[in-house]
């Protein structure tokens, strides 16, 4: 038994049409679930750049608290913007005071660590890092 395939030109054209859809289909599938992931990227970055700005307010403000009163040690809790940080003064000797901050916004989380060697007439630090 032999068979006789002929390709009818409706027949080519509506099998054209659907891969061509299917390609379409792929590739706007792809636009947006990149699209997406970039959108989520772009909130981190966000999100983690407030925190970091929120951690130096509060470190500013710690360094604030020890110009209005020297003696200043403890843990102080801030909300500012969207976010909370608080910041914690040990008294390490004479005027040296390690200041230790921490501030969440929407879950990123970002720490410094400051070490204040001079507190009269100037306020001095040796160090202001980030820390894990």
């Amino acid at each position: 038994m032999k068979y006789n395939f002929t390709l009818k030109p409706a027949f080519v054209s509506l099998i054209s049409v659907l891969i061509l859809g299917a390609v379409g289909l792929s590739i706007s599938v792809y636009i947006i679930l990149f699209g997406l992931a970039s959108s989520r990227d772009s909130l981190s970055l966000s999100q983690s750049a407030q925190a970091q700005t929120l951690a130096t307010a509060c470190a500013e403000s710690a360094l604030e608290q020890i110009r209005e009163t020297a003696a200043y040690t403890g843990t102080t809790n801030l909300s500012l913007g969207h976010g909370t940080c608080f910041y914690t003064v040990a008294n390490t000797g004479g005027e040296t005071r390690i200041i230790n901050v921490t501030a969440t916004v929407s879950g990123v989380v970002r720490r410094l660590s400051l070490v204040v060697v001079d507190i009269v007439p100037l306020i001095i630090t040796s160090s202001w890092q980030e820390v894990p």
